[in-house]
């Protein structure tokens, strides 16, 4: 059976995440909703449409939800030509390619955005495959994106490490029954990851590329 890293993009590959909080709050400013950074700042990682949901509440106008994800969409993409990979993310997956491992994305992103980020990682040659939110019908924390990335590579979540920076991504692998690693370049704190289900925690692909041989990838790749 073959084993499998999945890996959220934003925030875990890409320094990204403030870029997404900026960009919602104009969208939400321009419609006439304050909303604070910080709120907006912990939703990031759901999405557009659970976003709009969790930060606006079930009393919302719900014709509105398009328009604020469209308005977000444009805002962000003023910024697809510049987007940053983390320390580290590229090497990262190359070398857990070398390693036998398939690299496989999980994320809420799709369309233009995703080829963007892609773009920034420049590593798509040993991504074995990608669960965009244009593959699934319910993103994080609900574990449909894990469970397709892994239908997509023929993987067991027995056999898989899901790393991601937000708590959403915690639970969507926890609820999967897959491992999950945290990085702390999404810029959530550690006891939050914690308590969503994150077996170990590190700050940024570079630090766990560094430690990877006593990570819980080192874990599984010692149980053959």
């Amino acid at each position: 059976m073959p084993r499998a890293v999945l890996f959220d993009v934003d925030g875990t590959l890409t320094d990204t995440n403030h870029l997404h909080v900026i960009a919602w709050w104009e969208a939400f400013r321009q419609a006439g909703h304050h909303v604070a950074m910080r709120e907006i700042h912990r939703a990031i990682g759901l999405s557009a449409n659970d976003l709009v949901a969790h930060l606006l509440g079930d009393g919302r106008d719900g014709d509105e939800d398009e328009a604020l994800a469209a308005a977000h969409d444009t805002l962000y993409g003023t910024w697809f030509d510049r987007l940053p990979a983390l320390d580290g993310a590229q090497d990262l997956l190359r070398t857990l390619a070398d390693r036998g491992w398939l690299v496989v994305l999980a994320t809420s992103a799709g369309g233009a955005e995703l080829k963007a980020l892609r773009r920034a990682v420049d590593a798509d040659d040993v991504i074995a495959g990608v669960a965009s939110a244009d593959d699934v019908a319910a993103g994080k924390p609900a574990p449909d994106p894990v469970h397709q990335a892994l239908k997509l590579v023929g993987a067991s979540v027995t056999e898989a490490v899901f790393v991601g920076d937000t708590v959403w991504d915690m639970k969507a692998a926890t609820e999967a029954g897959a491992r999950a690693v945290a990085l702390l370049s999404g810029g959530i704190p550690r006891a939050d990851l914690e308590e969503a289900g994150a077996a170990a925690v590190y700050q940024d692909p570079a630090d766990l590329l560094s430690h990877l041989d006593s990570s819980l990838i080192a874990e599984y790749e010692n149980r053959a």
